[in-house]
């Protein structure tokens, strides 16, 4: 190699520009394969969703009661906006795993070898419209207070009413089998990607760390499925679920069961079972809309009380007005159609206060279709 070879950059078009330009070409063929996979597979899978939500909706009477007047939201719904919001949830999304924040979602329910489950729930979700839809027309969301397994003892009045409609409330095996699929096909396919955008914010704060050494909390925890979207980026967290309902916490087992050091524990957002300063991190995932406004600073200094100095908490919940306001109208339609009792309280409650009461501090806030996500720091000892 002559000398001026060698001290000649690949940028200038030496002999290494050749393999750069290569290796930049491998990069950009594999990203767009990447992405031509992903849009593909969401595409399919909002179809698959969208599909049943739509033969749900012509299956049922609607949100209006024979002789009310026709609801109208104070705010006009923008479609544009909202379409707006849902491709530019997928987008961010894409861009999150590009970015190595988490790995391509892995859509179980498109599985050969998962269909047959995927369609037993879907006929289940079919099944059960008929009961949700008696329930929305009587307005009666507290049914499953007269059953055996609501225990006034063990659980909240809040907790003990048929939230959505759906049947047996939190508190069967059958509710807590098609609760993930009944909220995917809400959202049309879109609820677990509006989930990964908490994800998103969970990684960049475990990033560079020992993950064996970062305690996280995942509040809420439902059946589990957040939970498996973090263990397959992060598998050796040390990471604990909770949930109030014996049976969402079961199926968290049953979820998680692959990844043996992971705790699910049961009990209430605003009394939880851990000492003081057990956690780094804390994580919630659709849980304040559905907290009466008395007890969400309980669970806001709970959730002080548990993380350790420095601690982040990260919040995905649904969107208040303002957030977006080209969605506000459709925000409005949602508790008319679904029981929802603090829901409309929940538009217009104010974080931010709550949140420094209780000693944290806003850093990133990101809007994801209808969801939000912030981060906050607990102040240092």
């Amino acid at each position: 190699m002559e000398a001026e070879d060698r001290d000649r950059s690949p940028l200038d078009g030496g002999p290494g520009c050749g393999h750069l330009y290569e290796m930049g070409l491998i990069k950009t063929v594999r990203q767009n394969a990447g992405r031509a996979r992903y849009t593909a597979a969401q595409g399919l899978r909002s179809a698959w969703y969208g599909g049943q939500y739509a033969l749900a909706r012509r299956r049922s009477a609607g949100f209006n009661r024979p002789g009310e007047p026709v609801f109208k939201p104070s705010n006009k719904p923008n479609l544009k906006a909202l379409r707006k919001a849902y491709f530019d949830l997928f987008r961010q999304d894409r861009a999150n795993i590009e970015a190595g924040l988490y790995p391509d979602p892995v859509n179980r329910e498109m599985r050969l070898r998962d269909l047959p489950r995927a369609v037993r729930r879907a006929r289940r979700f079919l099944d059960d419209v008929a009961d949700v839809d008696r329930r929305r027309l009587d307005r009666n969301g507290t049914e499953v207070r007269e059953s055996d397994a609501a225990d006034p003892e063990r659980f909240p009045a809040y907790f003990r009413q048929n939230f959505h409609y759906q049947t047996d409330g939190w508190l069967s095996e059958e509710s807590a089998e098609i609760y993930d699929h009944q909220v995917e096909a809400l959202f049309t396919g879109a609820a677990a990607a509006m989930r990964r955008a908490a994800l998103a914010e969970l990684a960049r704060e475990v990033q560079g760390q020992d993950q064996r050494k970062v305690r996280v909390l995942d509040l809420a925890c439902g059946t589990g499925g957040f939970m498996r979207q973090v263990l397959s980026a992060m598998p050796k967290l040390a990471l604990t679920g909770m949930d109030l309902s014996p049976p969402y916490a079961q199926a968290a087992r049953e979820n998680v069961a692959r990844w043996p050091h992971v705790e699910i524990v049961e009990g209430a957002a605003e009394a939880m079972p851990f000492e003081d300063e057990s956690f780094d991190h804390l994580i919630s995932i659709y849980l304040f809309h559905e907290l009466p406004p008395r007890i969400r600073p309980q669970v806001l200094a709970e959730a002080a009380r548990v993380l350790k100095p420095g601690g982040r908490v990260i919040i995905a919940a649904s969107l208040q007005f303002g957030d977006n306001p080209g969605v506000d109208g459709f925000l409005e339609y949602f508790p008319e159609g679904f029981h929802e009792p603090y829901y409309k309280g929940y538009l217009k409650w104010a974080f931010d206060p709550h949140m420094e009461a209780a000693g944290f501090t806003p850093e990133r806030l990101q809007l994801a279709f209808l969801t939000k996500v912030r981060v906050w720091r607990k102040g240092e000892a």
